[in-house]
C-alpha cells in the first residue's frame, strides 16, 4: 500500500533528510587518500548523535554499521572496514537517519584524489540521471516516467542501470511502497500523486548491469568487476512539482 503523506509529515521527513544531507556534506570533506571506510562510518555515527538522530541502517535486518561505503566495483551495501581509500578510487556513501519518527535517506559517490576520465563520466552521468528522474516525479505522471528518464540518460552514455536493486517509498518506515526501478517505459506503472515521498536512487555500472552478492551477505558488486556509482535523493511529489527533501536549504 502506498501511503500519501500530509504536508506536516513531509516537513518531518524533510527534517530527517536535512540531517542526512548535512552528514553527507561533512563526510565528503573527509574523503582523501589514506582514510579508511571504518573511520567514515565512525564519523557518521558521531555526527548523527550530535543531531539527536538514529542511524537508520545500523541493525536494519542485521546490518552492523551506520554507513554503507561501496568502493569502485561495489554497487551498494558495501561494509565499512580497515580498507584504505587511495588515489583513483571512487566511493559511494549511503546514509539514512531516523529523527522524531521519520526517515531520511540519500547517497553520493565521490572521487578520491584524481580519477580516470571514465570514472568521472560515470559519476557525472549517474548524478544527471538522478535529476532527470526527479524531474519526472510530478503528480499525474507515472512511475515509469521516472524509470525511463534515468535509463535513457544512462544508456545514452554507454553505461547500464542495475536491475536487481531499486528505489523506494519512505516515511515512517525506511522502505515503503512503491518500488522505484531505474529502468522502465514512460507512461507505465503507478500514477504519481501529491503526497508520495520517494527515495530515487540510480545505481549505474560502467559495464554489465548484472551484479552478485559477496559472501559477507551484504556487499553487492558488479559481475564483471567494472566500476559502479550510486546517487540518491528523497523527493516529495507535490501539486507544484517535485521537491527534493534531502537538499540543504540556503
Amino acid at each position: 500500500m502506498i501511503i500519501l503523506k500530509q504536508p506536516e509529515e513531509i516537513e518531518k521527513i524533510r527534517t530527517s533528510n536535512i540531517i542526512v544531507a548535512e552528514i553527507l556534506k561533512e563526510l565528503k570533506e573527509k574523503i582523501r587518500p589514506g582514510i579508511t571506510t571504518l573511520e567514515l562510518n565512525r564519523y557518521s555515527e558521531e555526527l548523527a548523535k550530535k543531531r539527536g538522530a538514529t542511524p537508520a541502517f545500523k541493525g536494519y535486518r542485521g546490518y552492523p554499521f551506520a554507513l554503507c561505503t561501496s568502493v569502485n566495483s561495489e554497487v551498494v551495501h558495501g561494509m565499512p572496514s580497515n580498507r584504505v581509500l587511495k588515489h583513483g578510487d571512487i566511493v559511494s556513501l549511503d546514509f539514512g537517519a531516523r529523527y522524531q519518527g521519520y526517515y531520511g535517506d540519500a547517497a553520493i559517490t565521490l572521487p578520491v584524489g584524481d580519477i580516470a576520465e571514465e570514472a568521472r563520466l560515470l559519476l557525472q552521468t549517474t548524478e544527471q540521471s538522478l535529476y532527470d528522474g526527479i524531474h519526472q516525479a510530478r503528480a499525474g505522471n507515472r512511475l515509469g516516467d521516472i524509470s525511463a528518464a534515468v535509463q535513457s540518460r544512462v544508456e545514452a552514455a554507454g553505461f547500464s542501470v542495475v536491475r536487481d536493486f531499486v528505489g523506494h517509498g519512505i516515511g515512517k518506515n525506511l522502505h515503503e511502497e512503491p518500488q522505484v526501478p531505474n529502468y522502465g517505459v514512460s507512461g507505465r506503472g503507478v500514477e504519481l500523486k501529491s503526497g508520495m515521498v520517494l527515495a530515487i536512487e540510480p545505481m549505474v555500472n560502467a559495464g554489465t548491469y548484472k551484479v552478485r552478492l559477496l559472501s559477507d551477505g551484504w556487499t553487492v558488486v558488479t559481475e564483471d568487476g567494472q566500476l559502479s556509482a550510486h546517487f540518491e535523493h528523497t523527493v516529495a511529489v507535490t501539486d507544484e512539482g517535485p521537491v527534493i527533501l534531502s537538499l540543504i536549504r540556503n
